[in-house]
């Protein structure tokens, strides 16, 4: 999956669209609950060599909250990281380069806006 298709899946199931809160990173787009407005996807575009990954450039990720069992199983999958730049118990860093699986990231997308919506 990447970035577009992301946008698209979270567009078609949740009707929300995202919001660029800082003037200094464009690419960074938050995905909020609509009452609530609380975070429930991150997509951002940040340097390889932040998640150890050969090769210059930037890579689209996406942070989502994550139970912390489920966090680790799936940071020994492909495709999945310590959150970045974010709680790393309660968060998971997924990258869009086609790596992590898209079911896993459409039920991680799932989880992330259930456990981030008022109770």
């Amino acid at each position: 999956m990447n970035r577009k298709e992301l946008k698209q899946l979270i567009a078609d199931n949740y009707d929300v669209e995202s919001d660029c809160p800082w003037n200094k990173y464009p690419n960074f787009e938050v995905f909020r609950h609509r009452g609530s407005r609380k975070w429930f996807a991150l997509i951002m575009d940040i340097p390889k060599d932040k998640l150890d990954l050969s090769g210059e450039g930037l890579i689209d990720v996406v942070n989502f909250k994550c139970d912390p069992i489920l966090a680790g199983v799936l940071r020994q999958e492909a495709g999945f990281f310590p959150a970045y730049h974010m709680n790393k118990k309660n968060w998971i860093t997924a990258v869009l380069d086609g790596s992590a699986s898209d079911e896993r990231i459409e039920m991680l997308l799932e989880e992330s806006y259930n456990a981030t919506k008022d109770k």
